[in-house]
């Protein structure tokens, strides 16, 4: 009897990084809004969009599906997570009840250094916007800078608890937070001070070492930014 010989294919050292890189190509792609919730898109488009290869983009599919950002129609295709009321009720459920439970914790592992940086980020931002006010509005520069902070302050206030599961799980999270209402959730310019202060609020809280206070502060932040997105506030 013959035997074979010949060993399994093991994956080159390269594959992984392909994978991570289709995946953050199609995140990008939809971020910038070059694909829309809902829209039905094919395996081709995904490669004429991105510039991958189509074994790339059949590789990503599934984990698109396992995390909610696509889904399979049968006789129709790829859809891209479409944004109603109770993607926005579940986006923000889970957010909240992520965030709650790490800030009670930030608040008495932060060191006053880190605090002290954030603090004077988010207090930049106002000084600059109500100067950029006096002279006829805020440029989309200071919005989109405006916009890195709070995004890197709630990511920072995850990445302490410094547990992959749980970051992994916020950032898929918050690729659909970021799809809902773009135009209600990302910041613009009237809503940029109101948002700083929110968080001003929020550190002010985890100064105190007072768990209880930064978690309702962190929570009525969110809320608002969840009834937005419902056309509530």
């Amino acid at each position: 009897m013959a035997v074979n010989s010949a060993s399994p294919r093991m994956p080159s050292e390269a594959e992984p990084l392909l994978r991570e890189q289709a995946y953050e190509s199609f995140t990008r792609h939809l971020l910038a809004r070059e694909l829309r919730p809902g829209q039905f898109v094919s395996q081709r488009e995904l490669v004429a969009l991105t510039s991958l290869t189509l074994g790339a983009i059949r590789e990503l599919v599934p984990r698109l599906e396992a995390e909610g950002l696509i889904k399979i129609v049968p006789q129709r295709g790829m859809q891209v997570v479409h944004v109603d009321l109770n993607m926005i009720r579940d986006a923000f459920q889970f957010r909240l009840f992520l965030e709650r439970e790490a800030v009670a914790l930030f608040t008495q592992s932060v060191n006053e250094t880190l605090l002290g940086r954030l603090r004077h980020e988010h207090e930049a931002v106002i000084a600059d916007c109500l100067k950029a006010e006096k002279k006829g509005g805020v440029p989309p520069e200071l919005v989109a800078r405006a916009q890195a902070i709070d995004w890197d302050f709630h990511s920072t206030i995850i990445d302490a608890l410094d547990n992959g599961i749980i970051t992994n799980a916020y950032r898929v999270n918050s690729i659909k937070i970021r799809l809902i209402r773009q135009e209600q959730t990302r910041l613009y310019d009237a809503l940029v001070v109101p948002t700083m202060r929110e968080h001003l609020a929020v550190i002010d809280a985890i100064a105190s070492r007072n768990p209880v206070s930064a978690v309702d502060a962190l929570a009525a932040h969110i809320t608002n930014a969840r009834n937005r997105a419902m056309g509530m506030g």
